[in-house]
Order: structure tokens, then sequence, then C-alpha cells
């Protein structure tokens, strides 16, 4: 990865800090409002990525209404643009704020608990859907040990930026080869592990069926899971409301004694892409259709 020139790092770290000085000046409720008013404006006058995100949407919903896939990448792009004003925002949004506007939040963390005390930890799935950073924000305010993984941002002051907004969340970087020792080490000790479903990885892993077409995801999350004896908890975050709501799809409980690890390591991430493409489609408004990464494209192989 290409270092930046300290030049150009303070301007981008600049232009960062004074945009999230102007959101974060704006009352919660009212940012949230022009974020939506955004995304209409961008998706229904400017056409904003339309086509290649309404080509998506139709591939997965063969005869939609152009009014209603329109509405769906409304939505979407709307959710992206509140999420990221809950980003900037998200060293101010306390336990309190929790209370408000995540529903049964606590009792979900509770939930969650249960699972870490039976000793082995847990590896919770969610989507690239709702706000995914708050599925974690909201366990970890309520008090439930989670860590994650991220990449490094090029720029090194925006990527310390980055994980001061993850807070209570203990962020390890993707790519060490001493993450994979961690992870592994956080798990044993009864720690709960966050992980996004890799949906698109550039080398061939796991083809999965997904939204109608082949998605190529990565086994690593399960794997994990295996070696450790710890349940996965497959769940999603939606709005609903203007509130966050989790639904929680399923508890799967891998083979730790399987003797092709590889293979178990299959069957659970097909199962898990499974449930997601289902909650995908029962709410399609929250997913974020404007990946630049599709996840149906083909991987190149050489």
């Amino acid at each position: 990865m290409a270092k930046k020139s300290a030049l150009t790092e303070n301007l981008e770290y600049g232009a960062l800090r004074f945009f999230c000085g102007i959101v974060n000046a704006v009352p919660y409720r009212a940012a949230m409002a022009i974020a939506r008013g955004l995304a209409r404006l961008f998706v229904r006058v400017f056409h904003f990525k339309r086509e290649r995100t309404m080509e998506r949407i139709r591939s997965v919903f063969p005869g939609i209404d152009d009014k209603d896939a329109i509405d769906i990448a409304e939505k979407s792009l709307a959710n992206i643009l509140q999420t990221g004003v809950e980003m900037i925002r998200a060293p101010s949004l306390d336990r309190d704020w929790m209370d408000r506007y995540v529903c049964d939040g606590e009792q979900y963390k509770k939930r969650l608990q249960e699972y870490v005390d039976e000793g082995k930890g847990v590896v919770i799935m969610v989507p690239h859907s709702g706000n995914w950073y708050m599925a974690a924000w909201s366990m970890a305010k309520y008090g439930l040990g989670l860590f994650a993984i991220a990449a490094r941002q090029r720029n090194s002051k925006i990527d310390a930026w980055m994980k001061r907004q993850y807070g209570d969340i203990e962020v390890l970087d993707r790519g060490s080869s001493r993450t994979l020792v961690e992870i592994k080490e956080k798990l044993e000790s009864g720690r709960a592990f966050a992980i996004l479903p890799d949906l698109r990885v550039p080398q061939q892993d796991i083809e999965v069926d997904f939204l109608g077409g082949k998605a190529n995801v990565s086994h690593a999350g399960a794997m994990f899971a295996i070696r450790c004896g710890s349940p996965i908890v497959v769940a999603a975050m939606r709005r609903e409301g203007g509130k966050h709501v989790f639904t929680h799809l399923a508890t799967l409980r891998p083979d730790a004694e399987a003797k092709d690890r590889k293979q178990e390591a299959e069957c659970i991430m097909r199962e898990v892409m499974k449930l997601l493409d289902a909650e995908i489609r029962k709410h399609p408004g929250d997913w974020f259709w404007y990946n630049k990464r599709w996840i149906l494209q083909p991987v190149v192989t050489a």
C-alpha cells in the first residue's frame, strides 16, 4: 500500500474534520433528514449511479417496476448517508442514546452474552445492511466484550480517526499474520468476534448461491468458529421508524470434531448466505447496493 505524502494526508484529514464539524453541529434528527433529502436528490434528479444500481436490483428482482426499483435505490443511498452521519457522531452515541434509538439492544446483548458465557467465544456475522456499525457499537456500549478486524486506511491520520470512531470495539488490522493468532486467542478467552462476511474476496474461495447469482465468499470466519468450538450468530440490522432494529436469523453450531474442516466451513457459509439472502429480499432498501466490489461479478483467475 503506497504511502501518501504528508501534504496530501493533512489536506484530506483537514477536509474530513471540517466536514465532521458541520455534521456534528446539526442536531441528530435534522442531520438524518438532510441525509434522506440528499439521497432523494441524488437518485431522482442527478441519477447518481442510478442505472448501474437499478441493473443490480433488477437482476435480483426480475420484473420489478421501475418505481419500486428507484425507491429501493433511494432508500439504500439514504441508509449509506445516514450511516456516515452516525459514524461521524459515534463518540457521542452513549448508552442513553442507544436506549432511545436501538430497539431491544440490551436484551439482544444479554442473548449474546449467554453464548459468550459458554466459554468458547462467539462469532457474530452481520451483512452490509442497515447500519452494520451500529450493531457492533450498541453491543459494545451495553458491555459485550467485542472485537473486529478492519483494513488500514492509506491515510494514517484518517486511519487513526477511524479507530477512534470504533470506540469500545477493539479493532485488529486486517492482513497482519499476528491478527490470525490474536483472533483465535480472543475467541478461546471468551470474546465476541464481529465480522462482515467478505462477499467479494479476490481469490477463489467458496462459491455460494446469493441474490440470484454466484458470490465468492471467505470461509475464514467459519473456520475460526470450528477451531475454537464457537457458536455462530447470524443477525441483521435494519432501520425502521428512525430506529435500529436487530433481527436474529439463526445460531449455528459448527462441528469442532469435523474431519474435513474446510468442508464444514463451506456448509456453514452456504447456510449463512442463504439466511442473509432471504433477509435482504425481505428488506432490500437496507442493503448496500452501491458497493464498488459488486458481489456477483466473476472472480478473475490467472
